[in-house]
């Protein structure tokens, strides 16, 4: 009978956070795949946790995946843990993850500690609809069309950032998206934790005379509908309405459903444009 994958999230600061689910299957389980041994062994030895481990992170995470699924086809139990927070999350996680799904290897999740959705859920910021990006790609172009993606994103935007990059990717997303409201987080759950309600304006201000520390958490605002229709609106304004009417009659549409149509797009009465027409 085949094993199973546990991924099992840890605390992304404060110890105390962990579940009692979680320190029970890395205690049974055969085997602990971790994203950085040295650094999971401070948690394990904590917990006195004797399960052996072996590494799996970003630069081993495919041909190590085949390796676990065969120790799994061999009947034993994995558990997945990154170095904070839930597997699956922005890591090596969802590859290994497809990969069993693949070869018909079972997966479960254990709930827990979430950076994004710490973050999220104390900033202020609008929680039913968001969209998280995690880190920006490093290549310029993949990043540069993310970031132009995110121009007309409606929903709640969550980014992570390093400290040595934060002040550049405050300065870009304040050129493609505005002086939009952020929440800027750090050092989450930890004793020193820190969070900021402000804007993008007033954070670069401020880290051009403060030196970024910890790593961050950014919430931002997303764009609101009646700026998209806003913008709408003034983008129209600058073809003339005869213009504007035919771009629709010569789609077949009868001259009175055009000219609803042009009055909705700019935002005016339709007896508005019937005038301008005359």
């Amino acid at each position: 009978m085949s094993g199973m994958l546990y991924l099992c999230a840890t605390p992304i600061g404060n110890l105390e956070d962990i579940t009692y689910r979680v320190l029970r299957t890395l205690k049974e389980v055969d085997l602990i795949a971790a994203e950085d041994t040295r650094n999971s062994i401070k948690l394990l030895n904590h917990f006195e946790i004797k399960t052996p481990m072996t590494s799996y992170h970003e630069f081993n995470k495919i041909e190590k995946a085949y390796k676990l699924v065969e120790w799994m086809r061999e009947g034993k139990n994995i558990a997945l843990i990154t170095d904070a927070g839930t597997p699956g999350i922005s890591d090596p996680g969802e590859d290994i993850v497809r990969i069993c799904y693949e070869e018909g290897i079972e997966v479960t999740s254990l709930p827990g500690p979430a950076a994004c959705i710490t973050a999220l859920t104390m900033s202020g910021m609008p929680t039913r609809r968001f969209a998280f990006e995690a880190f920006l790609p490093r290549d310029k172009k993949e990043r540069a069309q993310i970031l132009k993606d995110l121009e007309n994103e409606t929903r709640t935007i969550i980014l992570y950032e390093a400290p040595h990059r934060l002040q550049r990717t405050l300065e870009e997303l304040q050129k493609s998206l505005g002086n939009r409201a952020i929440t800027v987080s750090k050092e989450l759950t930890k004793k020193h934790e820190k969070k900021w309600k402000t804007t993008l304006e007033e954070a670069i201000a401020y880290y051009e005379d403060h030196e970024p520390k910890g790593e961050y958490v950014l919430i931002l605002e997303g764009k609101s509908h009646e700026e998209i229709r806003k913008e709408e609106q003034q983008s129209w304004e600058e073809i003339s309405i005869e213009d504007h009417m035919e771009q629709y009659l010569s789609q077949g549409i009868d001259k009175k459903e055009a000219m609803k149509l042009v009055a909705k797009d700019r935002g005016v009465s339709k007896r508005d444009i019937y005038q301008a027409l005359l």
